[in-house]
C-alpha cells in the first residue's frame, strides 16, 4: 500500500502542476501578448463606425444589393457568413450540386449586370475554405466596378480608384494574391455619399 501512496501523490502533483501551466498561465499569458503585440486582431479586427460595430474585417457578409460589391459565397449553415457554422460545402467540382449552386450564383450575377460581358472571376462563384471570406480578388472587385458605379451613379474610374487604393498586395510580394477586404470597400463607398 505504501508504494501506491508513494507513486499517487508525485502523479497528483504533476497533474494539478500542468493543469496550472497549460490550462490556466499559459493561456493568461498568450491572450496577454496577443492584446500588447496585436490588440486589433486579438480584439477580433472589428470595425466600428459611430459607436457600433458594424462587421470585422476577418469575416465576410453578405451584400445581395446591386450598389455594393458582393463577396464571395459562403457555404456555412444555416445562414450566409455564419462564424459558429464555418465550413468549406465538401462538394467536388462535378458534384450535381456544386455545379447548380454556381450556376445559380452566375445568373445572378448575369442579372445584377446584364451588360457585363466580361468573365466571371472563380471567386465570385464559389465558396472559400471556410465559408468565412472577406476579401475577393482583385479580378472579382474590378468585374462588379461598372454595375456599382451605375447604381450609385458614380464614375466608373473613381469606383476602380477607390479599388486599387484599398487593394492588398500579397504578403512580401510573394505570398498570397492582391486583394480587397469587402466590407471595408462597401463602408468607404458608404462613406463617400
Amino acid at each position: 500500500m505504501s508504494t501506491f501512496s508513494s507513486s499517487l501523490r508525485p502523479a497528483v502533483v504533476l497533474f494539478a502542476g500542468l493543469t496550472l501551466v497549460v490550462g490556466v498561465i499559459y493561456p493568461y499569458a498568450m491572450t496577454g501578448i496577443g492584446k500588447l503585440a496585436f490588440s486589433d486582431q486579438a480584439e477580433g479586427s472589428l470595425i466600428v463606425r459611430e459607436g457600433k460595430t458594424v462587421g470585422s474585417t476577418l469575416i465576410g457578409q453578405s451584400f445581395t444589393s446591386p450598389k455594393y460589391f458582393w463577396g464571395r459565397p459562403s457555404a456555412t449553415g444555416p445562414m450566409p457568413n455564419n462564424g459558429n457554422g464555418s465550413s468549406g460545402s465538401n462538394l467536388g467540382p462535378t458534384n450535381p450540386a456544386q455545379i447548380d449552386a454556381v450556376k445559380g450564383r452566375i445568373d445572378a450575377l448575369k442579372a445584377a449586370d446584364p451588360g457585363n460581358v466580361a468573365r466571371i472571376p472563380v471567386d465570385l462563384v464559389t465558396a472559400s475554405g471556410s465559408g468565412l471570406d472577406p476579401d475577393i480578388s482583385l479580378a472579382a472587385a474590378y468585374y462588379q466596378v461598372g454595375r456599382v458605379a451605375r447604381e450609385r451613379k458614380l464614375p466608373e474610374a473613381t469606383v476602380k480608384a477607390l479599388v486599387d487604393q484599398l487593394a492588398k498586395q500579397p504578403f512580401a510580394g510573394l505570398l498570397g494574391e492582391a486583394r480587397v477586404n469587402v466590407l471595408e470597400l462597401n463602408l468607404t463607398l458608404d462613406k463617400k455619399q
